[in-house]
């Protein structure tokens, strides 16, 4: 089953933000957008780069009024020793979650059976809870925060303007669609 259009489940969690441990939950997700990035652990290769990546575009997302939640199975403390010792990691301004209950990575469907850590996932979530975009990957295969932006902007887009869909490769300020059978076979 697809979790497009599914609620959050709840959770609450504690994450690494900015100097110190704060708690996250389902509760603040109401009302903004959220995105969350599933990776499979600190201290290795390709996350780092990923999360780097996002730092470095987090005031875009932040102008958008999206929050950004680095989700992995190690603990806020890990988190935070990361954070300290790593130059790439030190950008993040973002929360840093720790899930080593596996909650959420179980929720998202992420949880890798027998490795106890998460596969690359990105889930966009719209201000009622709802799960707009989906996106899992191989772990040896990084993602683009630019590339989440647009979808975030699609999303964003489509969800404030009923009737209207983004076709391939849209970006901000292009032509939409507007499904209707006068489109059937014209395209």
């Amino acid at each position: 089953m697809s979790l497009i259009n599914t609620e959050v489940k709840p959770f609450k969690a504690t994450a690494y933000k900015n100097g110190q441990f704060v708690e996250v939950s389902n509760a603040d997700l109401k009302g903004k957008w959220s995105v969350f990035f599933f990776y499979p652990a600190d201290f290795t290769f390709v996350c780092p780069t990923e999360l780097g990546d996002l730092a470095d575009n987090y005031e875009e997302f932040q102008k958008l009024g999206v929050e950004i939640y680095g989700v992995s199975t190690d603990t806020h403390f890990t988190h935070k020793a990361w954070h300290d010792s790593s130059e790439e990691i030190k950008k993040i301004q973002y929360p840093m979650v720790g899930d080593p209950s596996w909650t959420l990575a179980q929720n998202f469907e992420v949880l890798i059976p027998g490795e106890g850590v998460a596969d690359r996932g990105t889930f966009v979530v719209d201000p009622e809870g709802l799960i707009q975009v989906v996106e899992i990957t191989a772990g040896g295969i990084g993602r683009d925060a630019q590339e989440l932006l647009r979808k975030v902007k699609a999303a964003k887009y489509v969800h404030a303007n009923p009737g209207q869909v983004c076709p391939a490769k849209w970006k901000e300020g292009d032509a939409t669609l507007a499904p209707s059978i006068d489109l059937v076979g014209k395209i």
